[in-house]
């Protein structure tokens, strides 16, 4: 038993030092007296218990497949690395795949619990310790979509491809 306690307080203890770096978190907590750790498991707790009872679920859902990524890829973009910008352009390209065939399925009528488990999925796909997309994307939309797509098509040899197409020749 205190193993597991050990371990949880190791852990409240990593993601207080994760929230530190926040001075809003800062400055509630010395305000309040009520630990930042607190705050943001209960209102983590809060929006999964809004989810799973699918009180306004689809758009807490959208909300958190949207919000996070969306400042994500900002600051991918303002980045000079390419693997943050391939994680999340795959991200976009599963996420907007997904949107529709779950518009064309209405997914949420015939499954129970559906947005709970599209908001796990989701946060698999978004966090980039999992590199949830990456995997879904190699896994399903590769082997379903790569036949449309000709290898060596790339910004390279793209405008000789275009001009060998029209006629043109440089």
């Amino acid at each position: 038993m205190s193993s597991m306690q050990e371990k949880a307080q190791y852990h409240l203890s990593n993601l207080d030092k994760e929230l530190s770096k926040y001075p809003q978190l800062q400055n509630f907590e010395q305000q309040t007296s009520v630990p930042k750790v607190y705050v943001v498991l209960g209102l983590g707790a809060l929006y999964f218990f809004l989810v799973f009872f699918n009180i306004a679920g689809e758009f807490l859902v959208n909300t958190a497949g949207f919000a996070l990524p969306a400042y994500w890829s900002m600051e991918a973009v303002f980045t000079m690395g390419k693997a943050d910008d391939t994680q999340w352009l795959t991200y976009w390209v599963v996420y907007a795949f997904l949107t529709v065939l779950e518009s064309i399925v209405n997914a949420a009528y015939w499954f129970p619990f559906y947005y709970t488990f599209k908001f796990v999925f989701i946060m698999y796909m978004a966090l980039p310790q999992t590199q949830g997309a990456q995997v879904v994307f190699r896994t399903v939309m590769e082997p379903i979509f790569s036949r449309f797509f000709t290898t060596g098509a790339s910004s390279e040899n793209l405008r000789a491809q275009a001009d060998k197409v029209s006629g043109k020749s440089l």
